[in-house]
């Protein structure tokens, strides 16, 4: 079993990782009836795609010995209601630290890795995925 995950009332609910005891807890968002104190549900999707996408890059980085470190991965989800309330979009946009270069093979090296990590895969095709590469700002 991966995680537990208990029902605290008012539409919040408390997740245990089970192998390291961390709790997460989310809240339903404001323009569904909730709070929004707390990530939503979908906003937990939306980041595991980047924290995937990231740590993907970032084994791909240790084993080409690229620079990698202070990456950073902006996250706009946007929900659709066609025909019910979901994910429509998520908007993922990496930027890289100042006066790093990396070359084109490092770039498409990274790039590659981000486009296959789990989460990514496990979206369907009815969830955009909007992905871009800032490599020099």
């Amino acid at each position: 079993m991966t995680a537990q995950i208990i029902y605290k009332g008012d539409l919040r609910t408390e997740a245990t990782h089970l192998q390291s005891n961390t709790l997460i807890e989310t809240d339903a968002p404001k323009d569904n009836q909730g709070k929004g104190e707390r990530f939503s549900p979908t906003d937990l999707v939306a980041t595991a795609l980047g924290s995937c996408m990231l740590s993907i890059m970032g084994i791909a980085a240790r084993t080409h010995e690229i620079e990698f470190i202070d990456t950073q991965v902006d996250i706009e989800k946007i929900m659709i209601a066609d025909p019910q309330r979901r994910i429509g979009e998520i908007k993922v946009d990496f930027h890289f630290p100042k006066g790093v270069v990396y070359t084109e093979k490092e770039k498409v090296i990274l790039e590659k890795a981000a486009m296959t990590c789990p989460v990514f895969l496990s979206l369907g095709e009815n969830v955009i995925k909007t992905v871009k590469f800032h490599w020099e700002e």
